[in-house]
């Protein structure tokens, strides 16, 4: 497991390094709600990425470092857990059936961020694409009770599967250390001039707020 493991996260953080040079600065407004992804996560840490980079490149390593975490924890689930296997079978095939599910498939730069803007004081949304994806998912029938026993098995199924993805989380943390010069050389050549470029124009713009050739 640790060559394979190891070999997932070589290929992560190279499709990584390959996306970074396309990172641009936001131009919208940044959500007030902090990423639980990304906030204070030791992935991030052990990839020597600090909180002061911004979020949409933090995201972009978390979530492929989160993806390599659940295939493994499905394949051990799926070997060791039937329980569990066979509650997130019964979910998986009610996710199938919504109409509406915008948040599959999505690029890992943007999945698990919220599906909609913050929105504006005094200009309510008429629909938000989450609302939408709630009522898809109301039109469902629930899924069907547990008694207590199999609540109480199950707890202890989910309490095993959350140990071994952190045992593979502090693997993957240490695969990463091996790569953090890569890491922190492509956010200094690529992220960091255009940070210190939107400070410099900020600055300009304090510094000058009327043009001068205005009429």
């Amino acid at each position: 497991m640790e060559r394979s493991l190891e070999t997932q996260v070589d290929q992560a953080v190279e499709a990584w390094l390959r996306w970074v040079p396309r990172w641009e600065p936001a131009t919208h407004r940044g959500r007030v709600a902090p990423c639980r992804r990304c906030l204070g996560s030791p992935i991030l840490s052990a990839a020597g990425i600090g909180a002061n980079t911004p979020h949409g490149v933090q995201h972009g390593l978390s979530t492929r470092m989160k993806t390599i975490v659940d295939h493994a924890v499905a394949d051990y689930t799926a070997r060791n857990l039937p329980m569990l296997q066979r509650e997130l079978d019964q979910q998986a095939a009610r996710n199938r059936a919504r109409s509406y599910r915008p948040a599959e498939n999505l690029e890992p730069e943007f999945d698990g961020l919220p599906l909609d803007p913050e929105p504006v004081p005094g200009a309510p949304f008429l629909f938000t694409i989450a609302g939408m994806a709630d009522e898809a998912a109301e039109e469902l029938p629930p899924l069907p009770p547990l008694t207590e026993e199999a609540k109480v098995a199950l707890r202890q199924e989910v309490a095993l599967a959350d140990e071994y993805a952190n045992m593979v989380g502090r693997e993957i943390c240490g695969i990463l250390l091996r790569h953090r010069l890569y890491i922190q050389a492509a956010i200094s050549q690529h992220i960091e001039p255009q940070i210190e470029a939107l400070l410099a124009e900020l600055t300009q713009s304090l510094d000058s707020p009327f043009d001068p050739e205005a009429p």
